[in-house]
């Protein structure tokens, strides 16, 4: 994992818990001349593009830097991997915007490949170009590989990054981004996170188990470039049925890709009210972007490692729901047990 609070998932946890953020004003400035509150990744912590990938060119500024951030982290799970065939790689990534080219393809897993030096299958690799909920999206065609291929570890990831300049103009303009005056707004953040999971039998004898569980994948007519009614019937059905499964106990934390912004609470109100029935009477609400900002697309790797260390450490409760919104119409949700 690599983030705005640091490299290693047990820092990043420890810093969420105790409720700490890095955020701090940049050199973007909004149209009242404010500068643009955000949390980035330090420069001195991401490595220099490959020399051969620079050379290249045609690899957008943004492209680079979602390279430079997925380096570090991805090579870190692989030498702490014990798989010696290359691995599939389930990539999550920045969503199309109306108007906007698509950030990346297939072909950017090559560019990683190249840029990490690490044995990525990638004629069975994908990326899924969904933003916040794009990690559940991969998590569940990585639960799909991984039943027709028993005994496979497969790599389920995320990256994102807003450091884009037409990007950025757009949020500013319609006073999205936290600054000065700015009362509905959020804190772009940036990061990138790889989980390795498999079936029951490339678990490792004693070492703490969790399960996921098949996630619960929606669309929201209504969403925020949508000219639908805005009725949160996305969020509520993804939660329907991530929850339609045999749990033990009800859900007592929920983990969401909030930002800040109003327009997604009304939809976790009604998604709330309609699964609450699978809830304890007071659960426990997080979201981690006050602490770390948003990070888009790396959102559900990041939240489900979050979950599972505080599940370990037993300072959070099995089963755990994690629940996404993106700008567009996906939704997901996923639960998490100790098994």
């Amino acid at each position: 994992m690599l983030s705005p609070l640091g490299d290693d998932v047990m820092l990043v946890t420890a810093a969420v818990r105790a409720d700490i953020n890095c955020f701090g004003e940049t050199s973007f400035y909004n149209q009242k001349l404010s500068p643009l509150k955000m949390a980035l990744v330090p420069e001195e912590a991401l490595p220099p593009l490959d020399d051969e990938l620079a050379k290249k060119g045609g690899i957008t500024t943004r492209q680079q830097r979602l390279l430079r951030l997925a380096t570090r982290p991805l090579t870190t799970l692989f030498e702490k991997c014990t798989e010696s065939e290359p691995l599939p790689l389930f990539l999550a990534g920045p969503e199309k915007l109306p108007g906007r080219r698509s950030i990346i393809s297939d072909n950017f897993l090559k560019l990683l490949k190249a840029q990490s030096k690490q044995s990525i299958d990638i004629d069975n690799s994908y990326v899924f170009p969904f933003g916040r909920t794009a990690g559940l999206y991969a998590l569940e065609a990585a639960m799909i590989y991984i039943e027709n291929h028993p005994g496979r570890q497969v790599i389920v990831g995320g990256v994102d990054s807003y450091i884009d300049l037409h990007l950025i103009a757009t949020l500013t303009r319609d006073h999205r981004i936290t600054a000065t005056g700015v009362m509905d707004g959020f804190i772009p953040g940036e990061s990138a996170a790889f989980l390795l999971i498999g079936d029951a039998s490339t678990a490792q004898a004693g070492k703490p188990r969790f399960a996921l569980h098949p996630p619960g994948i929606s669309q929201e007519p209504g969403h925020r470039y949508s000219t639908e009614p805005y009725r949160g019937e996305g969020l509520a059905k993804a939660l329907t049925e991530a929850l339609d499964i045999d749990l033990s106990d009800k859900i007592s934390t929920t983990m969401i890709s909030f930002n800040g912004e109003n327009f997604f609470a009304k939809e976790w109100s009604v998604a709330a009210v309609r699964n609450s029935i699978a809830f304890i009477e007071a659960p426990n609400l997080l979201h981690p972007a006050d602490c770390f900002g948003d990070v888009g697309a790396a959102f559900g790797p990041i939240a489900i490692g979050i979950a599972v260390i505080g599940m370990h450490k037993k300072y959070l409760t099995s089963p755990a729901l994690i629940c996404c919104s993106s700008e567009m119409e996906q939704r997901a949700a996923v639960c998490l047990t100790v098994v």
